[in-house]
């Protein structure tokens, strides 16, 4: 039997190909469980599970919350302003006192990168980055990757586009990471401001030009803008952003695959 030999779940780079297989694979058994009229398996009894969340989250607090319920764990939700972190408690010192409590696992969303690699250090506990600063955000992009191999059959040999705000998303670069990982070929599109330097180095083609970008592609993802992690304008107005970059029907008709799906994970 396959085991997911990792303490904690950081960063796509730390995943074999091996071990992105057998999560998929695992999602795949307990994707069921939400069809069910009882929504709740034993799967995680007796385990306990802390919601750390430093930045504000619907979609992801709420997946791993009800996660978490459904596979019936204990849980505990904090956030910064309702714990000690408010009042100048450092992260180490945060880490410290949670493990006393000896959790079992500890999901961390952080506006500063490098944040769950440094819990991880701290606690006995599993630490899973639920999104760190500009980062990564593995989790999410596990998600992606389900998805397109539920919608495609397989994920090698794909021709995928990322379009947008690459810089500043943590998406992207997870993103970027698994899918090379697993065979797909990548291009990222965007204004030269949000495309990072040495992109290349990642296995990625650049291409300013989307409606070029998007041209023979199985699958389209498409970024917001990052402005709450954007320390200088990076683009004249939101209207000329839209205007040049963003994806629309026209575009879509004249450039895209008849079978393209288009995804829309950085929200």
């Amino acid at each position: 039997m396959k085991r997911f030999n990792h303490k904690d779940l950081l960063g796509m780079g730390q995943l074999s190909v091996e071990d992105i297989e057998l999560i998929m694979e695992t999602a795949e058994s307990l994707k069921e469980i939400s069809q069910r009229e009882i929504k709740k398996v034993p799967t995680l009894r007796g385990k306990s599970v802390v919601h750390f969340f430093y930045e504000p989250s619907t979609r992801t607090r709420t997946s791993f919350e009800m996660a978490a319920k459904r596979l019936s764990a204990d849980t505990v939700s904090l956030s910064s302003m309702g714990s000690s972190m408010a009042k100048g408690e450092t992260l180490i010192d945060t880490a410290k006192n949670l493990q006393a409590m000896s959790p079992d696992l500890i999901v961390l969303r952080h506006p500063s990168s490098g944040a769950p690699h440094l819990l991880a250090g701290e606690v006995k506990a599993g630490v899973i980055n639920a999104g760190d600063g500009i980062n990564e955000h593995p989790t999410q992009a596990l998600l992606d990757l389900y998805t397109i191999r539920e919608r495609k059959g397989r994920i090698r040999g794909l021709k995928v586009a990322i379009i947008g705000d690459i810089d500043h998303s943590r998406v992207a670069r997870s993103n970027i990471i698994g899918l090379t990982k697993m065979g797909a070929e990548v291009t990222i599109s965007g204004p030269p401001t949000m495309i990072p330097l040495h992109t290349e180095s990642l296995g990625v083609k650049v291409v300013y030009d989307p409606e070029e970008a998007i041209k023979d592609k199985d699958v389209i993802m498409v970024l917001r803008i990052q402005l709450e992690r954007q320390r200088k304008i990076l683009f004249p107005s939101i209207r000329e952003y839209s205007t040049f970059f963003g994806l629309n029907r026209e575009m879509m008709i004249r450039g895209a695959k008849k079978d393209v799906i288009v995804m829309h994970p950085d929200l």
